[in-house]
């Protein structure tokens, strides 16, 4: 499985909770995709979120996000790992 980071913006104001919340419905539908999300991360201040997540496709991510209600067209795939 190739692995991905994505980022999205305008998350101005979410708290750890909220976070929590989007992370989950990520989790909830993800393996309708083939797609798993390990981690999320958030920084308030820029209003960014960053997801790591392994699949068979950006494609396949992007449609997770989307059908969980926060979808980005910002996903890069991370094919060289130190």
């Amino acid at each position: 499985m190739a692995k991905f980071m994505d980022v999205h913006s305008g998350f101005f104001g979410v708290t750890q909770q909220q976070l929590a919340e989007a992370h989950q419905r990520d989790l909830d539908i993800e393996a309708d995709e083939g797609v798993h999300f390990e981690q999320a991360w958030l920084d308030p201040e820029s209003g960014k979120v960053f997801c790591l997540a392994t699949g068979p496709s950006k494609d396949a991510v992007m449609r997770i996000h989307a059908r969980a209600g926060h979808p980005t067209a910002e996903v890069y795939e991370l094919p060289v790992e130190v």
